[in-house]
């Protein structure tokens, strides 16, 4: 895990005229929160902000003060990638990525924590994500079980009168139950290869004395990946 803390540059115009603004914006996320239930945006538009994601967490509170974080708008043009994030409920291809954030002119950061065990398990996950993504790009489909989406739907329908209710369902609000099979599908296949990777990577370190770099770990999650179709 890595936590990283930004907080904006002290000779923004608007914190110069208004050092106690970052407290208002966490102030406003704050009662926001407070006042209601917000849905999560699957569709990622950041610029509606009646839904919000990870990112509009952020970048609306800080809006309402005039500060527009995200200073660069991530395109996602990869075609298998659109396709996939489509399957999942994304409409808008034009957004705000998290990580991007890290690299708003606009922001300093000025504190840093990690969590080198769980780091080590993003780095394996990520490689895996990587590979998969690869296979997107050539044609590999997020599929699910036919036979299976008559009770998805049942479950979902569940879920939605449990959202009525202010309580969470076993599928999250917004997401339909085909999404929620494909994503049933996503973390299967993205787990067979990450127990896998994480095999090569103890072997690779034993073998050659140190941790395999991240482009080493793409090259074992290929294998993995492999490895995975043909035992299926």
């Amino acid at each position: 895990m890595r936590i990283m803390l930004l907080r904006p540059r002290a000779d923004l115009p608007q914190i110069v005229n208004d050092p106690m603004l970052p407290h208002k914006a966490a102030e406003f996320a704050f009662h926001r929160v407070k006042e209601g239930h917000i849905p999560y945006d699957f569709a990622m538009d950041y610029k509606d902000h009646s839904k919000l994601f990870c990112s509009e967490v952020a970048s609306a509170a800080y809006e309402q003060f005039g500060i527009r974080l995200w200073a660069g708008i991530s395109h996602i043009s990869s075609p298998g990638l659109r396709k996939w994030l489509s399957a999942f409920g994304v409409r808008h291809f034009e957004t705000q990525e998290p990580s991007d954030l890290e690299y708003d002119p606009q922001l300093v950061v000025v504190a840093e924590w990690r969590d080198q065990a769980t780091l080590k398990k993003d780095h394996y996950d990520n490689a895996a994500t990587e590979v998969m993504l690869e296979g997107a790009e050539k044609g590999d489909e997020l599929h699910y079980q036919r036979y299976l989406l008559p009770l998805a739907r049942i479950v979902k329908g569940y879920s939605v009168l449990l959202n009525l209710v202010g309580k969470a369902g076993p599928i999250p609000e917004g997401m339909s139950a085909t999404a929620a099979l494909r994503t049933q599908d996503y973390d299967k296949r993205h787990k067979a290869i990450t127990d896998r990777l994480s095999i090569m990577a103890d072997k690779f370190k034993a073998d050659h004395g140190y941790a395999p770099p991240y482009w080493e770990l793409v090259k074992l999650a290929r294998v993995a990946k492999e490895e995975a179709e043909k035992s299926k």
